[in-house]
């Protein structure tokens, strides 16, 4: 059977972003050499740790029908019968397992021709992973701009609300990605936590390490790369007092810590106020880890990005966004 090849634009994958959702690309192995495309995609599919309960064989038949799995990297449909080589790559696109869906939505803070700016809810991931999917800022604002570029510039922690800068055509990307990874970004956070001995004015230094796939970071002994600043400790008022164990029942007297990271690990905020003896209001990861599906909606964790001050690198006017949010709703 004649081969039919796909006009792909240079730098373009072959198959576009469809419903918010980007498609797959996955190698064939050495170990797969000569495998059937069906059965490879198939495989691909059934072993997929979050797939929805109809993505069976015969979803995987349609996808070929339909044009929607491609082999490259001289970009052609995939014929399901055709046996597979070795270091090409298959495009396709997966479908999630349905997600619990969150009460919350993302607020556009801010639009033009460029960005977007938004302020996201908790229980919202940035990025598509895992079992959060559908359930992600990415997509949700993608759909609602039909825009399949729309790209966050940096990310949030899924427990984490606030300001999220996302830029909107994928020539931007690294201007505004490099401003966040070279630290060209002034950060403002505000977190709930248990009054304790830190005062305004105070440094956390220290070395931070993840492992992917395992919940807590940890404070190691090592050189320096997690440094974060306390602007301000306010003492909560008996009715924000009241307010929040209205949430999460009885605590201690509560302090509203206005923080700024000057470096950017994964939980660094989370991990330094634990380590300092004051555990964010509702954290479900320290100092306790929350098993996955107990969470409550009704109970999110108080950390807030509240402001985001930057050059823009296009520009060069000063830009400075707010969360419209307050720390004890967060809604």
């Amino acid at each position: 059977m004649h081969e039919r090849r796909i006009s792909v634009q240079r730098g373009n994958p072959p198959l576009q972003v469809r419903d918010g959702l980007t498609a797959s690309r996955v190698r064939v192995p050495e170990s797969h050499e000569g495998i059937s495309a069906f059965d490879f995609v198939w495989h691909l599919v059934a072993t997929q740790r979050h797939r929805h309960p109809e993505d069976n064989e015969a979803a995987v038949a349609q996808r070929f029908a339909d044009g929607l799995v491609v082999i490259g990297p001289k970009y052609r449909y995939a014929r399901p019968e055709e046996a597979l080589r070795a270091g090409e790559d298959v495009w396709f696109y997966r479908r999630p397992a349905p997600e619990k869906k969150a009460p919350f939505a993302c607020k556009i803070i801010h639009e033009d021709e460029d960005i977007v700016v938004v302020d996201k809810p908790p229980f919202m991931a940035t990025m598509p992973r895992g079992m959060h999917i559908t359930e992600t800022v990415t997509v949700q604002m993608r759909r609602a701009l039909n825009n399949g570029e729309l790209t966050p510039a940096h990310r949030l922690d899924r427990n984490t609300a606030g300001v999220l800068l996302m830029t909107k055509r994928k020539e931007l990307r690294g201007r505004y990605q490099d401003l966040f990874a070279k630290r060209g970004v002034e950060k403002t956070y505000e977190a709930l936590a248990p009054i304790g001995d830190t005062t305004p004015g105070t440094w956390w230094e220290n070395r931070i390490e993840k492992v992917a796939g395992q919940v807590q970071g940890h404070i190691v002994a090592g050189s320096v790369n997690a440094r974060t600043f306390v602007q301000a400790v306010e003492p909560l008022d008996c009715e924000e007092q009241a307010i929040a164990e209205a949430m999460h029942g009885e605590l201690p007297p509560l302090a509203r810590y206005v923080l700024q990271p000057y470096t950017g690990k994964t939980h660094q905020l989370r991990l330094h106020m634990w380590h300092a003896g004051h555990a964010i209001v509702g954290d479900p990861a320290y100092p306790k880890v929350i098993a996955h599906g107990s969470e409550s909606f009704d109970q999110p964790m108080h950390l807030l990005a509240s402001t985001l001050r930057f050059e823009d690198p296009i520009s060069g006017a000063e830009r400075v966004f707010h969360s419209s949010r307050e720390i004890l709703r967060l809604t």
